[in-house]
């Protein structure tokens, strides 16, 4: 098992930093691996549905939020609100403030540019590193 942390650190991703989440959902799908994304709630759910479907005129990403359609088994990128019971999936994208229990491969984490954000997420650095995970930064 492995975590992955992208520091947020483009102007771009400054900006918008639900478009990195959205560039990892992108890469994995072209990987051909399906992916869970946990959104931090219904909200971020909702922008992250929007931001997937403008990625650019030759970008298509199957995407939908967990438990809104009967489909969800068959959709290969699913964005699930906290409230929602969603399946794990081998890769799962972290909006969320808790580590991810068990059930997957590969989690990847989003940090965040400003510095007094990232507490949280150095705990669940060390978390995922107690459990044994492999730990990688990424620097985006």
């Amino acid at each position: 098992m492995r975590a992955d942390f992208y520091l947020i650190a483009r102007p771009r991703f400054r900006a918008e930093p639900l478009r990195l989440a959205c560039e990892l959902v992108r890469k994995a799908y072209e990987a051909n691996l399906w992916t869970l994304v946990l959104a931090r709630d219904t909200a971020q759910a909702e922008q992250l549905d929007d931001l997937l479907w403008d990625m650019g005129d030759d970008t298509y990403i199957p995407h939908q939020i967990a438990g809104r359609d009967e489909e969800d088994e068959l959709t290969p990128v699913l964005i699930a609100e906290p409230q929602t019971d969603t399946p794990m999936r081998a890769l799962v994208i972290n909006l969320r403030d808790a580590p991810v229990p068990d059930g997957f491969e590969r989690v990847l984490e989003v940090v965040p540019a400003d510095e007094s954000a990232r507490g949280p997420l150095r705990e669940r650095w060390k978390h995922y590193k107690a459990r044994g995970l492999e730990v990688n930064k990424h620097d985006m």
